[in-house]
């Protein structure tokens, strides 16, 4: 515990005695051990409060990546019906020619 052994934690204590008296050093003891649980609840909630973000902004970054893939999956494939889209109405445009040049 913080590097400290018996011996250590002994003489703190025993100082602390002598210094506060018999009266006041279970009051303070139990206000020291209060305010370390709710320091360590508050370390609790940060810790959960930053792991919550970070997993949000991953899911978020998947997500961009995603639509980007997508998209790019989706201009890949446009461009492909759109030339077709073209050559059906060049085709077209021959065989009306064509049938004009017949007629005429």
């Amino acid at each position: 515990m913080f590097g400290y052994g018996m011996p250590e934690l002994i003489i703190i204590l025993a100082i602390a005695l002598i210094v506060f008296g018999p009266q006041k050093l279970p009051e303070m003891a139990r206000t020291i051990g209060k305010a370390m649980a709710n320091f360590k609840r508050a370390a609790d909630d940060f810790k959960q409060m930053v792991e919550e973000e970070t997993r949000a902004e991953v899911e978020k970054q998947a997500l961009e990546k995603e639509e980007q893939l997508n998209l790019a999956q989706g201009e890949r494939q446009a461009p492909a019906s759109g030339e077709a889209a073209v050559d059906e109405a060049a085709t077209a445009k021959d065989a009306s020619e064509t049938g004009e040049q017949r007629n005429g």
